[in-house]
């Protein structure tokens, strides 16, 4: 009986292991979530005014365009009679109403932001950016986005208010899962002068969480590996990304390429790719490029191979021991993420501001580099097995796959022998040879 229950044991165990991990967890950014508040500001005579604001607390994973598209179903038979800073996609059946006609009269309501530009009367506070929402990490100011809604044949008191259900979020695409809405102590507000503190009059929150496994099936993004010391490249796995696109893919020197309004997005977001071997929208390349007595400089390159898609507030996020005592970091910006006290390992590189953070589409331009200065320590630095190179990289939020660990290039049984920093001026050159292939 025990052996029987020790072998029952031991293939739960392995089956769980096969389990892709937790659809809403992600371990390097254990807190990330966007949170939906809902503020009742006023009661009117069938219903209520809210304010619905959107905080991204996610450290690296910002909504792109098209941007956001936030739906809910009503408990009763509430209708929009107006919205502020948003719209939704329909009406509805408003045919029984008479004189005043409701904004939206669906059950099931659909929300999308309004776009820059709107006239005065339409806007509202940190409205109108086209659903574009910033990550925390990158940038607090703009991870925010609101609206303000009056709500008819609702409850006109805190007892008689029953909460919409069943919450769905877009960012753009599939990913988010929502909580259910929850009563919370109501949001205090201070007014300009500071003086003077007002409350809501009810508050309720909902909690939604991103899944990379709920969003695609396979991985958008890959990474290569190269060094001075080691004329191999490693390059990204074969068809890393799935190569379902394989048929529909574009040769860099196709004659289609000069044809108007290629670079024009689908309304699907379907991808034009560029024919590679890995048919990744996103390759990352890392190049360790120099030895130092006390230093150590890599070089990282992005590639997009996707024609009809920029990557506007792009990051990327890499798991590296050394990046804990990160020098200087040269072309982009850089902030360490701490996801656990004790470990500093993990760190966000993104584009500066009005210089490169945008990537355009694939082609020419289609790439940003950088390079960084890591100090080292005696006690833990080595070339030797890999230690070199990242251990996770996520690129707009997204974990990359990254090639066998076999593969990445080892350092030569002659290198204590031979000058590591001749190496690295005799083969500096496969770093820009294999961005551009």
């Amino acid at each position: 009986m025990t052996k029987c229950l020790l072998a029952f044991a031991s293939a739960l165990a392995l089956v769980l292991t096969l389990l892709p991990p937790a659809v809403s967890y992600d371990p390097l950014d254990p807190n990330g979530n966007i949170t939906l508040k809902w503020d009742v500001v006023s009661w009117t005579a069938d219903g209520y005014v809210a304010v619905v604001t959107m905080n991204n607390f996610q450290m690296y994973r910002h909504i792109g365009i098209p941007g956001w598209t936030l739906g809910w179903v009503w408990a009763k038979k509430e209708v929009i009679w107006s919205i502020v800073g948003a719209q939704t996609t329909e009406q509805g059946d408003c045919s029984k109403f008479k004189g005043n006609i409701p904004h939206c009269c669906k059950k099931d309501p659909i929300v999308v932001d309004l776009l820059p530009g709107v006239p005065y009367n339409q806007q509202f506070a940190n409205c109108c950016k086209g659903g574009v929402v910033a990550a925390w990490g990158q940038d607090p100011s703009a991870s925010v986005s609101a609206f303000q809604v009056s709500i008819g044949q609702a409850g006109t008191s805190n007892k008689t208010v029953v909460l919409p259900k069943n919450f769905t979020l877009l960012g753009p695409g599939p990913g988010y899962t929502c909580g259910p809405a929850k009563i919370v102590p109501s949001t205090t507000f201070l007014t300009p002068d500071k003086r003077r503190k007002t409350q809501a009059l009810m508050t309720w929150n909902v909690t939604c969480t991103y899944s990379q496994f709920l969003a695609r099936k396979n991985p958008n993004c890959c990474v290569s590996f190269s060094s001075f010391y080691n004329e191999t490249i490693t390059s990204c796995p074969n068809c890393a990304c799935g190569c379902q696109n394989k048929k529909t893919c574009v040769k860099a020197d196709s004659k289609i390429l000069t044809k108007t309004g290629i670079n024009t997005p689908k309304k699907d977001n379907t991808p034009l790719l560029q024919c590679t071997h890995h048919m990744c929208p996103i390759r990352v390349h890392w190049h360790v490029k120099q030895n130092y007595k006390d230093y150590w400089r890599a070089k990282i390159a992005i590639t997009n191979f996707d024609y009809r898609l920029n990557y506007t507030l792009w990051t990327l996020v890499v798991q590296h021991p050394n990046l804990n005592n990160v020098t200087q970091v040269f072309s982009f910006d850089y902030k360490p993420l701490v996801p656990y006290e004790s470990i500093n390992d993990t760190g966000m590189f993104y584009g500066m501001k009005f210089y490169n953070d945008l990537l355009m589409e694939a082609g020419p331009s289609g790439n940003v580099q950088s390079e960084l200065l890591l100090q080292k320590d005696k006690n833990t630095f080595s070339f030797k097995q890999g230690w070199a190179f990242p251990r996770k990289v996520y690129f707009n939020g997204d974990e990359c796959l990254l090639p066998p660990p076999d593969t990445y290039p080892y350092l030569p049984s002659s290198a204590d022998r031979i000058s590591l920093s001749f190496l690295a001026l005799a083969t500096s050159l496969v770093f820009l040879v294999t961005v551009f292939l």
